[in-house]
């Protein structure tokens, strides 16, 4: 596993831009989040940066703090729990899983502003892929409309927060198998489909999604500052 840490990209105001880490090949999920807690734990201690990190998982299958036995259909992949909030999801290759390390104490302590403006971010990266993304009402994640015109999921967002400093984040579809999906319920909407960017008809190297991401990365960091805007 070769992890590669490019330059700390800018951010608005005076806060440091979070450390931007891209690890190729497939990390375990339980490596990556005893690794994600460890970050954690030392940003809320002040001896570590914030950090996004953009990886990929072999075939797992995660358990939210909601997650419902039940929608636990076919668990042919190992299912762990993830401590996040949310439901059943499933992480395998060729999805970018980004997880996010950031301080709220410093960005505005504004949980719901965190997950709209990480919507808003990964929208706003896919749109300049060409993919057409969207909120919807009652249904936290990115969605899309896939070839037969249904309202589909392109993107899963599960967070915690942790004195006050965020773990876990997204997942985006990129080129997944969608087979896998069912095993689980996915995120507990059993009338929705799952797709993909390739479902879409729209292949893209993850590393054309990281430039998606790195390009729209200040927009969303400029978004936290409304929990800011809150505390006053």
């Amino acid at each position: 596993m070769r992890c590669v840490t490019d330059t700390p990209l800018d951010t608005p105001a005076t806060i440091p831009a979070p450390e931007w880490r891209v690890t190729a090949g497939l990390t375990p999920y339980a490596d990556a989040l005893a690794a994600m807690e460890a970050r954690v734990e030392a940003i809320a201690a002040g001896t570590a940066t914030e950090q996004i990190w953009l990886l990929e998982h072999p075939p797992v299958y995660t358990a939210g703090t909601s997650a419902d036995p039940a929608e636990l259909v076919s668990p042919r992949f190992p299912v762990v729990p993830a401590g996040r909030g949310g439901r059943y999801t499933y992480h395998g290759p060729g999805q970018r899983v980004g997880y996010l390390m950031l301080d709220l104490g410093k960005r505005g302590r504004d949980v719901r502003c965190f997950v709209h403006g990480v919507e808003g971010w990964v929208i706003a990266a896919l749109a300049t892929l060409g993919i057409e993304a969207f909120r919807a009402p009652g249904r936290v994640g990115i969605w899309t409309h896939d070839r037969d015109g249904r309202e589909a999921k392109v993107g899963a967002i599960g967070v915690r927060v942790r004195r006050w400093v965020t773990l876990h984040g997204f997942a985006i579809n990129v080129a997944p198998d969608l087979s896998h999906f069912g095993g689980i319920v996915p995120c507990g909407l059993p009338d929705f489909p799952v797709t993909s960017l390739a479902a879409l008809g729209n292949p893209t190297p993850l590393e054309t999604v990281d430039h998606a991401l790195a390009l729209t990365l200040p927009g969303f960091l400029q978004t936290l500052s409304c929990g800011q805007q809150n505390e006053t």
